[in-house]
């Protein structure tokens, strides 16, 4: 019996050591714990739980989506040009002066070197769910990566923003903000379809998105393109509707004579002014024909976070500043300051001044630079 007692005792200290030794082993497993995530490619991403080094590709917004979202730019490491120069002639870099810190080098327009970008030591890398062949390059090195969509959902910039919220919450499920995000701005898109879908024909405004702008090329949204969904939701006409052509689209002087829009939109992915076209200071074009600038009704668009004509965290507000620029009689009672400051709050928990949310709304032309037909 006490030769059975002394083998079972041995038996025991055997199986207590050989299970603490297999827990010690599972300990780093979980310290470098990893889950996937669903990219908008539809690929399955194995990330890391904890992130801690981010950088942004060619999906130009989304470092400035990733800084609102964590309420700080201590994350991104790396971004292309473009982000850097609407970071430093915007909020953001205002807002966040670290991420002025981030390495541009890595990346020149869509062609990334590689070898630049492991320098970084990224956990995770965002790029545009368009550039499948970039994705492989970061499959191959063994960099976990996010493809990031602006126009799986139509280019509707209120959905697509929920989405990619929605993603981000599936990177850091600890800051889940799906929920805030998605009630605020879909209750603004109800406020504004609420009020223009009265709307008769004549009564609409005709717009005319001023994509890209330089003295050799001037580009526009067509029927496919974030200038379409934009004019759909505040109630007005795209000039250039007609046009099928996916994404950005090549036009001439001709085509927008016989459009005549009655209100010039220019983005900030151009440094051109409604002074530029008010006195053809660009280029050989003559818009002194065109109603918008006989008018005086050209306007440039709003550079919060990031370039407001695309998705973005600024699309919320962006939509009701369209919405009353276009149709200032039925929007009368927004005050966009206030309602900047409002969304920012308490969406974000993000505190603006009056001044600040007032800059939003006056940008600077230099934040137009780091495209082509920039107007220099």
């Amino acid at each position: 019996m006490k030769k059975l007692l002394a083998l079972l005792l041995v038996l025991t200290l055997s199986l207590g050591i050989t299970a603490c030794s297999s827990e010690e082993k599972k300990e780093p497993a979980a310290a470098e714990g990893k889950h996937v995530v669903t990219d908008h490619a539809g690929n399955q991403v194995e990330v890391p739980n904890t992130i801690n080094r981010i950088v942004v590709a060619d999906i130009y917004p989304m470092a400035s989506v990733l800084t609102v979202f964590f309420d700080s730019a201590e994350k991104i490491v790396g971004m292309a040009p473009p982000c850097m120069s609407a970071a430093k002639n915007g909020l953001l870099g205002e807002l966040y002066p670290e991420i002025l810190n981030a390495k541009t080098d890595f990346i020149d327009g869509t062609n990334v070197n590689v070898e630049e970008l492991m320098k970084l030591n990224p956990d995770i890398v965002f790029y545009s769910a368009g550039s499948k062949e970039e994705g492989e390059v970061y499959k191959n090195a063994g960099i976990p990566a996010i493809a990031i969509s602006p126009g799986k959902w139509g280019y509707d910039a209120i959905e697509t923003l929920n989405q990619w919220i929605d993603t981000l919450v599936q990177l850091f499920p600890e800051n889940n903000k799906s929920k805030t995000v998605r009630e605020y701005s879909e209750n603004t898109y109800k406020l504004v379809q609420d009020r223009v879908k009265d709307l008769s024909a004549d009564k609409k405004v005709k717009a005319f998105f001023l994509f890209q702008y330089s003295d050799s090329n001037i580009m526009t949204s067509g029927k496919k393109f974030f200038g379409q969904w934009w004019c759909d939701a505040i109630g007005a006409v795209n000039a250039a509707e007609e046009l099928e052509n996916d994404n950005s689209v090549a036009v001439n002087m001709e085509q927008i004579y016989s459009w005549n829009p009655e209100m010039i939109f220019i983005t900030n992915f151009n440094t051109a002014s409604p002074d530029n076209l008010y006195n053809n200071s660009i280029g050989n074009y003559d818009w002194s024909e065109i109603n918008a600038v006989k008018n005086k009704k050209v306007y440039k668009m709003p550079l919060g976070m990031y370039r407001s004509y695309t998705c973005g965290v600024d699309t919320p507000v962006t939509l009701l500043w369209l919405a009353k620029t276009a149709y200032p009689d039925l929007f009368e009672d927004i005050n966009i300051t206030d309602e900047t400051v409002k969304y920012y709050k308490e969406v974000f928990g993000i505190t603006l001044t009056n001044d600040q949310a007032e800059k939003i709304f006056k940008p600077v032309s230099e934040a137009g630079t780091g495209f082509a037909g920039n107007g220099k």
